[in-house]
């Protein structure tokens, strides 16, 4: 007879999925990039959800079996009640069993004293029996007393529950006829409030008849981006491709469909189809739409043309790449990877400008303040501010108590935002070293945020300076930057919001959501104005450059792209 053994790629396996299930879903990529999770043959539909959980659960219970059953010192029971899980974990079989014997022995020394007892109870108890049965009529005619004015009390909340129903329903009356009376009163600017359910039932429904569904993908679609240059839209799989495909004009339905050569597949693999190490992460479009670039879990970054031709093939990063960001004039690419560093490529010469190694854990994301300057951030907690040409962080940020998922420079390259595992959304300015606001508001992860394209410079300049966070604990929360306040949450999802964009002129906020629902957000108003329903959790959303158009991507292995007009 043979016992069966667990793999060391198995077992990666189930910790990576253990990771994934968690939401951690940086530390999955890590393991699953060095433990080459891609190459192994099981497969994955056919793993229960939990299977790490479980199998570690069988195995203790095993192991208290195995510790009991092979006690011959004592009679073995059904009572495996002597054990904790940590001395399961930390002791061998001898030395459970021994843990079981002194246990066993303790209790059967309580029977013997216990029997030694029970004779001289006895008597005592015959004494007592008597007194029980009175004590029982007392009882028994306390219980009926008791139930009878139990039975008045029902009586009494009944009455009370009508009358409270009859002033709800005058109430709701006199709700109805003063909504209809703020609906002429004009508006004030956000205030801090809630979204109750009654908010979101004003939400109109987008059907799925009115949204084009774009399929080709294989596996989740991470990533999307619309190009700022006119109808294109890139979307990042793991698939180990990216397609950019052309959307047509006019109103989305399920009638349009983007066939070749309307769309265009980028192999980020040679031959090979499963090549699970070139997941695309990451992408991003330069400023004029002439150009793609795409991060992959292969540590290389690739540089796209519009038609889907390879033009270069970015070398130099030891681990996935999981952001990707052009500088505004377009002549440097920034990445960052979880090989701890970021580097600036010179576009003209694709050649490495400047690789940056100041992290001491995987770098998360980057983003450019200007043509020359950018911060970065990492599991290590740190934010630093970077400067092409210079040796040294020009600015280190730290208070972050967990890792640091996004950064985002505000609209004038003034303020620096971040978010973090920690919960907090924080706010910094090169002029100091600690956060000028310190938001604590949600109670769990926040996995990324975005600024309203507001201020200077902008479409928008008289707008109100409003930062979104996304949580898993489900809200999407606006805070007033200036003034360092919460303006609204946001809560109509009921699962982890992974994605938020604001609309291109701030006026509308879209959310994707790991409940499959994407909303669109009146950024004046706190509430839900439109909501679609998909078929899988939402990587993300994004707004086309005119604003009348929203795309999400799917873990369903489909985008949605869906007209939107007020």
């Amino acid at each position: 007879m043979t016992h069966s053994t667990i793999t060391s790629t198995e077992l990666n396996y189930l910790v990576f999925r253990y990771l994934q299930e968690s939401g951690l879903t940086h530390s999955a990529f890590a393991l699953g990039y060095e433990a080459g999770i891609n190459k192994c043959a099981i497969d994955g539909n056919q793993v229960p959800p939990g299977a790490l959980i479980t199998l570690v659960q069988k195995g203790l219970q095993y192991i208290e079996l195995e510790a009991n059953l092979d006690n011959t010192d004592v009679d073995a029971d059904d009572d495996f009640s002597f054990l904790q899980p940590l001395d399961l974990i930390t002791k061998d079989v001898n030395e459970l069993q021994q843990i079981i014997k002194a246990k066993k022995k303790e209790k059967v020394q309580k029977e013997c004293d216990k029997d030694k007892n029970k004779d001289s109870m006895i008597a005592q108890d015959r004494d007592q029996q008597f007194e029980s049965e009175r004590v029982r009529e007392r009882q028994d005619r306390d219980a009926s007393q008791e139930k009878e004015k139990e039975m008045m009390e029902v009586d009494n909340e009944q009455e009370r529950e009508k009358e409270k129903e009859e002033e709800k329903e005058k109430q709701h009356v006199e709700s109805k006829d003063k909504t209809k009376l703020d609906e002429h009163e004009v508006s004030r600017g956000p205030e801090q409030m809630d979204i109750t359910p009654s908010s979101q039932s004003l939400a109109c429904e987008i059907s799925r008849s009115e949204v084009t569904i774009l399929e080709g993908h294989s596996s989740e679609v991470f990533a999307c981006a619309w190009s700022p240059a006119g109808s294109l839209l890139a979307s990042g799989s793991g698939d180990s491709t990216a397609r950019i495909w052309k959307i047509p004009d006019g109103p989305c339905g399920k009638d349009v469909q983007v066939l070749p050569p309307n769309v265009h597949v980028l192999k980020h693999f040679k031959g090979r189809t499963n090549e699970k190490s070139k997941d695309v992460t990451t992408l991003d479009w330069n400023g004029e739409g002439t150009l793609l670039a795409t991060g992959s879990y292969d540590g290389q970054a690739r540089i796209w043309s519009p038609d889907g031709e390879l033009r270069n093939t970015l070398v130099k990063h030891r681990g996935p790449i999981f952001s990707l960001k052009w500088n505004k004039k377009g002549d440097f690419l920034l990445s960052g990877s979880v090989d701890k560093t970021a580097i600036v490529w010179d576009t003209k010469t694709w050649e490495c400008k400047q690789q940056f190694e100041y992290h001491s854990a995987p770098t998360l994301d980057v983003d450019w303040r200007n043509n020359y300057s950018f911060a970065t951030c990492s599991t290590d907690t740190m934010i630093y501010v970077c400067k092409i040409g210079e040796t040294h962080p020009v600015k280190a940020f730290s208070g972050h108590k967990a890792e640091v998922n996004a950064i985002k420079w505000d609209p004038t390259g003034s303020l620096l935002a971040s978010c973090s595992d920690d919960g907090t959304a924080k706010i910094w300015s090169l002029k100091q070293d600690k956060c000028l606001h310190d938001f604590k508001d949600h109670s769990k992860e926040i996995y990324t945020i975005r600024w309203r394209p507001t201020g200077q410079g902008t479409n928008n300049p008289n707008q109100q300076l409003v930062l979104a966070s996304a949580s898993f604990d489900s809200t999407i929360k606006l805070w007033d930057a200036e003034q360092g306040r919460l303006l609204c949450s946001l809560n109509g999802h009921r699962q982890p919001v992974y994605s938020v964009a604001f609309s291109p002129n701030g006026e509308y906020l879209a959310s994707g959501s790991l409940d499959q629902s994407l909303h669109i957000w009146s950024v004046k108003e706190g509430r839900i104005l439109k909501t679609y329903k998909g078929r899988g959790g939402i990587f993300e959303v994004c707004w086309n450059r005119e604003g009348d158009k929203i795309a999400a991507c799917f873990a369903n292995s489909s985008i949605c792209v869906m007209d939107f007009r007020m």
